[in-house]
C-alpha cells in the first residue's frame, strides 16, 4: 500500500512538472526573443566635449546640422572656426555667441557643415603654439568621430580667430580647401614690432599659401584691426598670382563678421572649393567696397504722400505711423519712437540709420493704393495692413 501511495505522489508530482512547464511556453519563448536595443538618441546641433592636449584638458563644442547620421556614414564638409578675444575661457561655450555659431542658429539651413569650435582660455591667444595644436587636434579628432570629409575641410576666424586663422592656413595650406577671415590680419596687437616687417612678411604668408582660396571681410572704420591689415594680404596674394577676395564694409567697424557670415554667398562659396592635388587655381583677386545700406533713390511728394498713413497688426493694434516732412518719409512707432525711411526702389523701403538686413516692401491693389507693408529683416517677417482713419479714431486708447 506505501509502495503504491508512493507511485501516485511520483505520478501527480510529474504531471504537475509537465502542466507547469506547458503554463510557462510563452514565457520562455518569449525569453528567447531577443529584444533590439532602443537606439541611441539622435545627436545633432551644438554638442559638449572634452579634449586632452599635451596634459591640460579643453573644452570645446562642435555644431552637426539636424540630418547628420551616425549611421549613414556620410561623409560631411567641416569648418574649423576660431572665436575672437571676448569669447576666451575654459567654460567651453561662450565662443557659441557670434560670429558664424549665431549663423548657425539663424539660417541653419545654409550651412550644411559639420563646426568645430574650440575656445582659447584667458591669458592665452590663438597663435601660440599649443593653442594651434588644440585647435588642430580638435579638428582632427571630430573628423575622424563624425565623418568628416577631408577634401571639404575649411578654417575661418574673426578678429583674434582671425590671426590664428592665418597662422594655420601659412603653416598647413594643404588641409584646407579655402578659408574666410573676418577683421583679423598677421599684425598682432600684442605683438606690435611685427609691423617692422611690413614690407615682407605678407609676401611670405603669401608664398607659403600658394593657390588657397581666401576671402577676407572688414569694416572700412575698423579702429581695433585697422584696414591695411587686409589690403596688405590682399596686395601680397594678389602679387604672388593667388586666389583672394575682400571686402570691405563701408560704415562698420570691428564687428563686420556679424554681416560677413550673414552673407549668403559665403557658404555656396566655401562648398565651391575643394581641395584637389590634381586641379590647380587660376589667379584670382577682387577687392570690393561694399555699402552698408542701398543708394537711396529720390520719391515726390505725391509718391511720399501715397505711404502716409497708419497701420496695424494681424491683430489690430496699430504699431506704427508713416508720415512725410518735405522731402523725407518718417516712421513713428507705438513707443513714439521716429526713424528715417528711404527707398531703393519705389516699393522697397530701408533704415538708412538701422539695419542694413531690414527691408519694408509695399503692397498695393489695382489703383495703386498702398495696402499693407511687410517688414523683413534676416530672421523674421511682419505684416502691417493699412488702417482707415475711422478705425485709426476708434483705436485710439482712452
Amino acid at each position: 500500500m506505501f509502495r503504491s501511495m508512493h507511485r501516485s505522489l511520483r505520478l501527480i508530482a510529474a504531471l504537475s512538472c509537465i502542466a507547469l512547464g506547458f503554463s510557462h511556453t510563452p514565457l520562455r519563448a518569449a525569453l528567447r526573443t531577443k529584444i533590439p536595443p532602443k537606439a541611441p538618441q539622435q545627436e545633432t546641433g551644438f554638442l559638449n566635449r572634452k579634449i586632452q592636449v599635451n596634459g591640460a584638458t579643453y573644452r570645446f563644442q562642435v555644431y552637426l546640422p539636424e540630418d547628420w547620421r551616425r549611421d549613414d556614414h556620410k561623409q560631411w564638409p567641416v569648418i574649423l572656426f576660431l572665436h575672437g578675444l571676448g569669447e576666451r575661457g575654459s567654460e567651453g561655450m561662450w565662443q557659441t555667441q557670434v560670429g558664424l555659431p549665431q549663423e548657425l542658429r539663424d539660417h541653419p539651413e545654409r550651412w550644411p557643415f559639420i563646426v568645430v569650435m574650440p575656445q582659447c582660455p584667458q591669458g592665452h591667444y590663438w597663435t601660440d603654439r599649443d593653442m594651434l595644436e588644440l585647435a588642430m587636434s580638435s579638428l582632427d579628432r571630430e573628423v575622424i568621430e563624425f565623418h568628416g570629409d577631408t577634401s571639404r575641410t575649411y578654417l575661418t576666424g574673426l578678429s583674434l580667430g582671425g590671426y590664428g586663422a592665418w597662422e594655420l592656413a601659412r603653416l598647413h595650406p594643404n588641409r584646407w580647401a579655402a578659408v574666410t577671415i573676418a577683421a583679423g590680419g598677421i599684425f598682432w596687437s600684442y605683438a606690435p614690432e611685427r609691423w617692422q616687417r611690413a614690407s615682407t612678411l605678407p609676401a611670405e604668408y603669401a608664398q607659403a599659401m600658394g593657390h588657397l582660396p581666401v576671402w577676407l571681410f572688414h569694416g572700412a572704420d575698423d579702429n581695433v584691426v585697422v584696414p591695411r591689415q587686409a589690403d596688405l594680404m590682399y596686395a601680397a596674394v594678389k602679387s604672388a598670382g593667388g586666389n583672394i577676395r575682400l571686402w570691405i564694409y563701408q560704415g562698420l567697424r570691428h564687428d563686420c563678421w556679424t554681416r560677413a557670415y550673414n552673407e549668403p554667398e559665403l557658404p555656396r562659396w566655401l562648398l565651391a572649393n575643394h581641395r584637389d592635388p590634381h586641379r590647380e587655381l587660376a589667379a584670382f583677386a577682387e577687392r570690393l567696397s561694399v555699402p552698408l545700406h542701398p543708394p537711396a533713390i529720390k520719391l515726390s511728394p505725391p509718391q511720399l504722400d501715397s505711404f502716409v498713413g497708419d497701420y496695424q497688426d494681424s491683430q489690430g493694434l496699430h504699431v506704427l505711423t508713416l508720415f512725410r516732412q518735405a522731402d523725407q518719409l518718417y516712421q513713428k512707432n507705438l513707443h513714439g519712437e521716429v526713424a528715417e525711411l528711404a527707398a531703393d526702389t519705389p516699393t522697397t523701403l530701408f533704415y538708412p540709420a538701422g539695419s542694413s538686413f531690414a527691408r519694408i516692401t509695399v503692397e498695393r491693389d489695382a489703383q495703386n493704393r498702398v495696402t499693407s507693408l511687410i517688414l523683413r529683416d534676416d530672421r523674421h517677417e511682419e505684416r502691417w495692413e493699412r488702417m482707415s482713419p475711422a478705425v485709426r479714431t476708434h483705436s485710439q486708447p482712452d
